[in-house]
């Protein structure tokens, strides 16, 4: 359908011809309202509109009556919920809620002028406005407006969340609604609620945005998707939460498709849709983004801390196809001393190319068990790729079909859109189906037991649509479906392993539960790493802890599989690597440092930078499990009122001390923004005060503009070692960041830093 610039087709998705197929129900003002179970209750009458882009009510239609739930959890929250067809307020797999979030009684106090609702503190949680508008009459060319719900909610009792009542022209011409749900073929169909924004006011999140950090002024879909790269709309990681600059969080608590309308359709109303006779969502309170996002993570769970081994580097490309192949690679890593601690084995393993059966091609890995333990004994875990469909001719084709552990595909043909394989995928596996996913947990076993350590969960973002699951309809299974997946190749690694870790593309509410995540098939160019970061940014914001990409991006351009990486390409994304909270060479080609000689010799002291790093990056990680902070931070996570750093997409925090400023040209240069505080040169020891824009800051290929607060204490491993197994953290020093601090090659990570060696010593 073709752009309107009205709201009813653009953002509601009404048909243009307004056939009467669909209209549209707003609310009118409440007529009750009262204490419920410890919640308040908001009786809400909704009146039919004509079809018309003026929208008027149509009279000779009475009105339905509805209830608008509202509910606290602590001091900090407040959910509120209607359902059109069904109950407002349930629980759902997305939900994990801390043992602290306890539901607070709610209570509605009336005057004539506003129905207030508090809770047993007195605080004030919401109010609805029953004041007059106030009136000078002059003429009668116009209608009077029609009633609306005049609502606001004080998450956290202090700072106002405003539904957008009056997002209009004239009263007939709307922009937005409070709240409005569409009937279609007799039905209620879809849901729209919308709140009131101010004209400064910037918002981040919503996923793995490959898009400027305020995403004011963009509306986006919530329908996960191959991304198929990073620099468009598509994303594999949608997630229904974003943040005001205004310190305040919104969580849709869905997995149905949906929009976000951020400023966009209506510069004055942060407008959501969700596909479904429902809407249910979280306001969550806080003094500071960290603070907003542990509200959040404390509905849908934090994330579980990952091993040590895992903040070592992996090493693959697409792919390794023999236990000869890998263990040349391994070999050569080690002489050359190039540290690394996993060997990630992608589409490659199996039988035949892709073909998903889990389990060892016979002739090219003729004893796995040995294989991996061999491997052990060097250094290196193992991590094997597999993905969640069924393939024709598969060995478990015959059994997942005749015990319904996939969908039941009903158009003959139909695959998943997630497949550049030319594979023909017969079905989804059915994580709705409890025995299948104790099914697909014993496929994984088999290859645990045998030593390996980690599955790479790649795909999820799309599902078979024409299709029968056991428990959801295929529209609300697929944005979840990634969730699903996730939380059952976690589970079994855990008990298998002890170490609970995946390595996943997609992405929903919920999923940094079930760490770690990666941003998926960048380009292997500047644009694929700056949108690489972009999505990295906004993911952190939308509750994820633990975020990678691929190094020095996925696939080549113009051509997919062969197009060669430019040595400073290389060198600037292993920097970006190493400062982020895991490190994985991958793509279509080549990506070991030695294929790579002219450089081969900065990329290691970059590996061996990495490695002194950890047991700061193991502290940080821990917090990132209790808080709500992610190891990649945006800017404003640590200076939430400086205005400039709500437009920061291209520099971050990594952890509390660090400020990371990647290079991104072949120039070598960039312009550097450092924000208030006092900051010291990583590399040379320069001091500079902050609040400041540094212009043409160069950089040579050997370093990167990297700042650390001045008197941070950071925690470093100061030895050579060729993997984590060789990190005791018992030797742990400590980096001090003070007057004086001279740079890193003098400091007492010089050993390392100024040796660059071929072999251990």
């Amino acid at each position: 359908m073709k752009q309107t610039n009205y709201q009813l087709f653009d953002f509601l998705d009404f048909n243009q011809e307004m056939n009467g197929e669909e209209c549209l129900w707003k609310t009118c003002s409440p007529v009750s309202a009262k204490s419920e179970g410890g919640d308040v209750v908001f009786e809400l009458p909704f009146q039919k509109q004509k079809p018309a882009i003026d929208i008027e009510p149509d009279a000779s239609v009475g009105r339905k009556t509805f209830f608008l739930r509202i509910r606290a959890y602590g001091n900090k929250i407040i959910r509120t919920a209607i359902g059109f067809d069904s109950e407002s307020m349930t629980d759902s797999v997305m939900l994990e809620m801390h043992e602290t979030l306890k539901p607070e009684p709610l209570f509605v106090e009336k005057t004539e002028d506003a129905w207030t609702v508090k809770d047993s503190s007195g605080c004030v949680r919401a109010r609805l406005n029953r004041s007059p508008i106030a009136i000078d009459y002059w003429s009668d060319l116009l209608p009077e407006p029609q009633e609306t719900l005049e609502l606001s909610f004080f998450p956290d009792g202090k700072k106002e969340v405003k539904l957008s009542a009056f997002d209009q022209f004239f009263p007939a011409r709307h922009d937005a609604f409070a709240l409005a749900v569409v009937e279609k073929n007799g039905s209620f169909d879809r849901t729209t609620l919308s709140f009131s924004v101010e004209a400064d006011e910037k918002f981040v999140g919503t996923g793995e945005r490959f898009s400027k950090m305020d995403l004011s002024g963009r509306t986006f879909q919530l329908k996960n998707q191959d991304g198929q790269g990073v620099n468009n709309r598509r994303t594999y990681k949608n997630v229904p939460f974003l943040l005001s600059s205004r310190m305040y969080g919104v969580f849709l608590h869905t997995a149905a498709y949906g929009k976000i309308s951020v400023a966009d359709h209506s510069a004055r109303s942060l407008q959501f849709l969700v596909e479904e006779p429902a809407i249910d969502l979280f306001l969550l309170g806080g003094e500071t983004p960290e603070d907003v996002l542990k509200g959040y993570r404390s509905l849908t769970g934090f994330p579980g801390m990952l091993p040590k081994w895992s903040f070592g580097t992996w090493m693959s490309r697409m792919t390794y196809f023999s236990e000869e192949e890998v263990k040349t690679i391994c070999t050569r890593l080690r002489k050359e001393d190039f540290p690394c601690d996993v060997i990630h084995l992608d589409t490659g393993w199996f039988e035949t190319d892709w073909l998903c059966e889990w389990k060892f091609n016979k002739e090219r890995f003729p004893d796995p068990e040995r294989f991996v333990k061999q491997l052990r004994q060097n250094g290196y875990k193992v991590s094997l790729w597999q993905l969640p469909y069924i393939s024709r001719n598969a060995e478990q084709e015959q059994e997942a079909s005749e015990n319904n552990y996939i969908c039941k595909v009903t158009e003959v043909g139909q695959q998943s859109d997630s497949n550049f394989s030319a594979l023909d995928y017969v079905g989804t596996i059915d994580f709705t189906y409890p025995k299948a996913t104790e099914w697909y947990k014993g496929l994984l076993k088999n290859l645990l037991d045998m030593g390996v350590v980690c599955i790479k969960t790649d795909f999820g973002e799309e599902i078979h649509m024409e299709a029968e699951y056991h428990a959801m309809h295929p529209e609300k299974l697929n944005n979840i479906y990634g969730l699903l997946y996730q939380k059952a190749a976690y589970e079994i690694t855990k008990e298998v392993s002890g170490d609970g870790i995946v390595w996943a593309r997609a992405g929903w509410a919920g999923c940094q539960r079930y760490p770690l995540h990666w941003g998926g098939d960048s380009a292997c160019s500047w644009d694929g790493m700056a949108g690489s970061l972009k999505g990295g940014l906004h993911i952190g914001l939308s509750g994820f802890g633990f975020w990678s990409h691929d190094v020095p991006g996925f696939h080549g351009v113009p051509n997919f599989m062969n197009s060669v990486i430019p040595n400073d390409l290389y060198v600037r994304w292993t920097q970006f690597g190493v400062f982020s909270s895991h490190l994985r060479y991958h793509g279509t080609s080549k990506r070991e440092p030695y294929e790579y000689p002219e450089i081969a010799g900065i990329v290691r002291k970059w590996l061996k930078l990495r490695y002194a790093l950890i047991p700061y990056l193991m502290k940080q990680s821990e917090k990132t499990t209790q808080s709500g902070y992610p190891v990649l931070r945006a800017m404003i996570f640590h200076h939430p009122k400086d205005k400039m750093c709500w437009h920061i997409d291209d520099q971050y925090f990594f952890g509390d001390d660090f400020l990371v400023a990647p290079i991104m040209n072949s120039h070598n240069t960039r312009d550097v923004y450092l924000p208030e505080g006092e900051w010291i040169n990583l590399f040379t020891g320069e001091w500079v005060n902050g609040k400041q824009w540094l212009y043409n800051v160069e950089c040579i290929l050997e370093e990167m503009p990297v700042w650390v607060r001045k008197g941070a204490k950071i925690p470093v491993y100061p030895l050579h070692v060729s993997n984590t197994d060789e990190i005791d953290l018992e030797k742990t020093v400590t980096l001090d960041f003070s007057d004086n601090y001279e740079g890193l090659a003098k400091s007492i990570l010089g050993g390392i830093w100024n040796k660059d060696v071929k072999t251990k010593s």
